[in-house]
């Protein structure tokens, strides 16, 4: 069977997770990209150049629909059509459909990706109402002191990503301020001012099939940075939500149309109100999608790919429960070139497996983005069975302490 794989640039879901995993389930995998080379480097590095082969990747522009299923019908017949990336679900979704396959709503997609779009299906749907206007593109920053937005609010990329240019504005002049600064670097793109939402931020992983079966694989509670910015510091595995909280997740998603395959949502929660901030249809990034398969113990990337093949998820997947895990990234503060830094490392003590494994190389020089590019590494990890959280943050703070992060300017 011929899965094809779209993609921008590779990342570890799709080296680690996704394209292993294809190979368990004997399928015969073509990436179409728009960066071939870097994608040939990632499986040659992975599997050595003997098995590099079983990986075909093809230069694909893959932002355009029309191209893919040009790509797609002048080579091998699909089977399936799949992609993990957040900018390239409505693609995928379509030219699923065009080739008859089992596939994602391309409306879902495309309601998922624009955070406008969003906004408006939740609140013609009376999943939720939240404050919201679009600046087009073509629009001045300016127009927005026109508006009657409430502040605090915040302001993003229509459709962005990684909470990349995302901002907190507490007044007219300083959401005008950051607009301009947001175009000056992205160029003429759209944007969406909101409502500040306040509340505990957590996030939803569910799994679910074509015909209907849905599987809520847990969340994580997560810590950001200070305003304004809204920046990533790390994730605690919560093995259930409150039984109400996720109910109210699930219908908001049911109004937008998600349902198959993976979905990472995240949303806050205030007064027992959970309002969602962002939905991700693809599966949770950032390595916490690997620290989910092996904490629950379970082939997540197979059941990921099952979906799209058209094939059902089983009624128990057989997920290990009361397991606690966390995540945290460490972050650059500064503009610089990283000169020390610890590598790679694998360790077991006192019940819990924690993992570090480096996103930016030494010597390396970056800005300072206030994203997740701020990343400089990721600590995963998680308690066998019986292990409580108390442990599990033990070891990942004792891990940190132990070790040193320079970045020279």
């Amino acid at each position: 069977m011929r899965l094809y794989l779209l993609a921008l640039n590779p990342t570890d879901s799709v080296s680690h997770g996704f394209l292993p995993a294809a190979r368990r389930l004997g399928l015969r995998v073509t990436v179409l990209t728009d960066q071939p080379a870097a994608h040939r480097a990632a499986v040659a590095d992975e599997e050595g150049e003997e098995r590099g082969g079983e990986v075909e990747v093809l230069e694909c522009d893959v932002r355009d629909v029309h191209a893919v299923i040009t790509r797609i019908s002048t080579h091998h017949t699909p089977d399936a059509v799949f992609s993990n990336s957040d900018h390239l679900q409505t693609q995928t979704a379509l030219a699923a459909a065009y080739f008859g396959l089992t596939g994602k709503d391309w409306r879902a997609a495309l309601r998922t990706k624009d955070k406008a779009l969003m906004r408006r299906r939740l609140a013609e749907t009376g999943a939720d109402t939240v404050w919201s206007a679009e600046l087009a593109a073509g629009q001045g920053p300016g127009e927005l002191r026109t508006l009657p937005v409430p502040y605090p609010c915040v302001l993003k990329p229509r459709e962005g990503v990684a909470s990349e240019d995302v901002v907190r504005a507490e007044e007219p002049g300083e959401l005008v301020r950051q607009a301009r600064e947001i175009r000056a670097r992205r160029g003429d793109v759209a944007l969406v001012v909101e409502e500040y939402l306040d509340g505990e931020l957590c996030t939803l992983e569910t799994l679910g099939d074509a015909d209907g079966i849905r599987h809520v694989l847990g969340g994580f509670h997560s810590e950001l940075s200070p305003p304004p910015h809204f920046i990533e510091l790390g994730h605690t595995y919560v093995p259930a939500h409150p039984e109400d909280i996720t109910r109210q997740v699930l219908a908001q998603l049911a109004a937008l149309g998600v349902g198959l395959g993976a979905c990472h949502t995240e949303f806050v929660v205030r007064g027992g109100r959970a309002r969602l901030i962002e939905v991700n249809y693809r599966a949770i990034g950032d390595q916490c999608d690997l620290l989910l398969a092996r904490m629950l113990g379970i082939p997540l990337f197979e059941h990921i790919l099952r979906t799209h093949l058209g094939e059902p998820l089983a009624a128990d997947l057989g997920a290990r429960e009361n397991v606690r895990a966390r995540v945290v990234f460490p972050l650059a503060d500064r503009a610089g070139t990283l000169v020390s830094a610890p590598e790679a490392a694998e360790l077991e003590a006192d019940g819990v497996r924690l993992a570090y494994r480096p996103l930016r190389a030494t010597g390396e020089r970056h800005e300072l983005y206030r994203t997740n590019r701020d990343f400089l590494g990721v600590v995963r990890a998680y308690g066998t069975e019986g292990t409580d959280q108390a442990t599990v943050d033990r070891a990942v703070d004792a891990f940190l302490a132990a070790r040193r992060w320079e970045i020279a300017p």
